[in-house]
């Protein structure tokens, strides 16, 4: 079992965490705008790589509270978590 690094409330079991998906996807300014190649590609498309990777978490049994982790896709291993709005620390990806 993971331990995430709540930014509120410390390190605490995966199981009271719900997964968001990729870190910092900005959503179109004009969504009318879109043709829908371009509205798939926001709403489906993502990175999905080996290594490094931005994530969103909500801590659901703990604060309730959205924020964003930087974990290795292959090793599990968390390097960092930062509160949204935020960038990742310097050096971080």
């Amino acid at each position: 079992m993971l331990e995430i690094p709540c930014p509120w409330c410390g390190l605490r079991c995966e199981s009271e965490f719900s997964y968001g998906g990729e870190a910092h996807i900005v959503r179109p300014e004009n969504p009318e705008a879109l043709n829908d190649e371009a509205w798939a590609d926001y709403l489906f498309m993502r990175k999905n790589p080996r290594g490094p990777h931005l994530e969103q978490w909500h801590h659901v049994y703990g604060c309730r509270r959205w924020f964003n982790v930087k974990r290795d896709t292959l090793s599990y291993r968390i390097e960092c978590s930062y509160r949204v709005g935020e960038q990742p620390p310097e050096g971080e990806i």
